[in-house]
């Protein structure tokens, strides 16, 4: 699926939100779309988050 496809879809969806939930929910649909783009980064393998993960060694 293209770029645009998804971008268009992810649209619409938060539109949907926007209309049935209110604002409040708009944001937090928000808020749920950008912790999917992080664990999608994170999968593709483009955001490394080991160092923040692992912190430092034990003694």
């Amino acid at each position: 699926m293209s770029s645009v496809a998804i971008g268009l879809f992810a649209g619409l969806l938060l539109a949907l939100v926007a209309a049935v939930g209110g604002f409040s929910m708009f944001l937090l649909a928000l808020v749920l779309a950008g912790v999917g783009v992080l664990v999608g980064l994170v999968v593709d393998g483009k955001v490394d988050l080991t160092a923040m993960v692992t912190g430092r060694g034990r003694g």
